[in-house]
């Protein structure tokens, strides 16, 4: 029972969902008005790019040859994984989310261009960091700067995402996906970008 719960976090929290909650949560929570066909046109533009292509581009690669599994086991497999979606996030910042449009969703993409590529510079040394750690500490620093900024009281939100990470930690160790290391580092590279950017628009 608890191992097929603790796969079902990884599977809930996966590091493909977490730009989109993301992108949803701010929509929610900006008190700027926005109209409600902008935000339906860039949600649904988000999730094609940010989560239906990765899927594809996945597949393609798993027809290629160059990928085995979807857990990408090996630091070899992350690398062409990790470029593509690098890629897909410059073409989210150039077309979907520009500063001079919505900043503070320019800038959290920012950060997870910089996550995933220093991710990519990881995996090229043979190091393994945890995806799934970075994705939901990147969330989870969005969140509290969203809070500052807007000066909006989503406690009840920073608990839950308090309890999410440490959930998501807790089901890569039971996994066998990762080390304390990885998920550490894992940790430090998804938080410090959002941290750092924080300064260029809070």
């Amino acid at each position: 029972m608890t191992d097929r719960i603790l796969k079902s976090i990884s599977f809930i929290f996966h590091p493909l969902l977490m730009p989109l909650l993301g992108v949803v949560f701010y929509f929610a929570k900006s008190p700027r008005f926005i109209p409600n066909e902008i935000i339906r046109a860039k949600i649904i533009s988000l999730f094609i790019l940010t989560v239906i292509l990765p899927v594809l581009l996945f597949f393609l690669l798993k027809t290629l040859g160059k990928v085995k599994s979807i857990y990408l086991e090996s630091t070899k497999e992350r690398i062409l994984p990790l470029m593509l979606n690098a890629v897909v996030i410059i073409l989210v910042l150039q077309r979907i989310v520009t500063p001079s449009q919505v900043i503070e969703l320019y800038f959290f993409f920012l950060g997870i261009l910089i996550s995933t590529l220093a991710c990519l510079i990881l995996a090229i040394f043979k190091f393994k960091a945890s995806i799934h750690m970075i994705a939901v500490s990147g969330l989870f620093m969005f969140f509290i700067a969203l809070s500052i900024h807007f000066n909006i009281n989503i406690n009840g939100t920073l608990a839950l995402m308090s309890i999410i990470t440490g959930a998501v930690a807790t089901s890569r160790l039971h996994l066998n996906a990762h080390t304390y290391k990885e998920l550490i580092i894992g940790c430090f590279v998804g938080l410090f970008p959002q941290l750092v950017l924080v300064n260029y628009w809070l």
